[in-house]
């Protein structure tokens, strides 16, 4: 999973690529960091999606672009379109089905 380090970078990833996994989150939140070895798995099980993490803390911009007003939230997008959010930490399965909305 790439880490997002600027709004350029951000669009450059949503215009080359069709399917995108976001992933908001901070470094200091907890379930966060629970969800991350879950995403990793998911982008191996899912390899036609670009997954990235946007950290919200230095990208204030784009999340609030998306809304996100609690982390960690995870959208879906599909040709530039979101499909689907989820919001907190939740089981594998349950993100999985927000996932495959991008494809």
């Amino acid at each position: 999973m790439d880490i997002i380090k600027n709004e350029a970078e951000f669009k450059t990833v949503l215009n080359e690529n069709k399917s995108v996994f976001i992933d908001f989150y901070a470094d200091w939140c907890g379930p966060c960091k629970m969800a991350a070895p879950l995403l990793e798995a998911l982008a191996a099980d899912y390899p036609e999606i670009k997954f990235i993490k946007v950290n919200v803390d230095d990208n204030p911009d784009i999340a609030q672009k998306y809304g996100v007003m609690s982390i960690p939230m995870m959208v879906a997008v599909k040709e530039g379109e979101t499909v689907g959010t989820s919001l907190g930490f939740k089981p594998k399965e349950e993100i999985e089905k927000v996932v495959v909305l991008a494809k």
